[in-house]
């Protein structure tokens, strides 16, 4: 059960392949106390063994809805004045601890290999990217997810 008060958080899923990390996308959101979670594209969804085994029960309780194109999905957010912030690396993207978060706001993540799809990062009202140190250019998308997820909701907790 939710005890925040602040404006729905969303999560929007581009094309995401792992049913696995659907899975732990899933119960992040449940930790994190998301509103809804838009799988869109290729995403896998529930019901599913491999997503509930990752998940444990969070797909049941985490509203979601599946959108082919999920232009749609930020267009219609985007009426309902929800902020629009893509989680990937690009040459204007901000660091993800610079960026103030508002609510109500959706996160993107992306496609474990391509990332955010470039017609959403032009629809993105903000590019956030996490800082890499090692060799490897990015995180697995659910644990860049949760990184990210947390540092907004925890800002947001402080405003108070």
């Amino acid at each position: 059960m939710k005890s925040n008060k602040r404006p729905p958080f969303y999560v929007i899923c581009d094309n995401i392949r792992s049913l696995e990390n659907i899975g732990s996308i899933f119960r992040t959101s449940d930790a994190l106390g998301v509103d809804k979670i838009f799988l869109c594209g290729i995403c896998g969804k529930p019901p599913h063994p491999k997503i509930s085994k990752t998940a444990l029960g969070a797909e049941k309780n985490i509203p979601w809805e599946y959108h082919w194109q999920i232009w749609r999905v930020i267009e219609k957010l985007k009426k309902e004045k929800v902020l629009i912030v893509a989680l990937e690396q690009t040459k204007k993207s901000l660091l993800y601890t610079k960026f103030k978060p508002k609510f109500p706001l959706a996160l993107v993540i992306g496609n474990e290999i391509k990332g955010v799809s470039s017609c959403v990062l032009k629809k993105a009202d903000k590019i956030v990217h996490l800082p890499m140190l090692g060799k490897k250019e990015s995180l697995n998308v659910s644990v860049s997810f949760g990184i990210a997820g947390y540092y907004y909701v925890f800002q947001n907790s402080q405003k108070k």
